[in-house]
């Protein structure tokens, strides 16, 4: 990855702030956070507060663990791939 790219990342979404308009999503949505997160730290409970805005919004925290790799933890689906299938109704809840 160029550090270019990580650059433009981060300043594009520096003063991105999605809150105002949580309340107009209708469409199911799922937010998978892990707590060992540093981009969106658990400790600051802002994931936990702002899902309540989104009315078919749910919430998963990843817990700590070994494998686990904070922000990047996203790119392994053994960690996330069951929520995703309970959200879609693939696997019971």
């Amino acid at each position: 990855t160029d550090a270019n790219d990580f650059i433009y990342q981060y300043a594009a979404s520096r003063n991105y702030n999605p809150q105002k308009d949580l309340g107009k999503i209708t469409a199911k949505l799922l937010l998978i956070n892990s707590q060992e997160d540093f981009c969106n730290p658990v400790e600051l409970r802002i994931a936990e507060q702002e899902i309540k805005k989104v009315k078919n919004g749910r919430l998963v925290q990843l817990p700590f663990g070994d494998l686990n790799r904070g922000h990047y933890t996203f790119f392994q689906a053994a960690f996330w791939q069951q929520h995703l299938a309970q959200f879609l109704g693939v696997l019971p809840h």
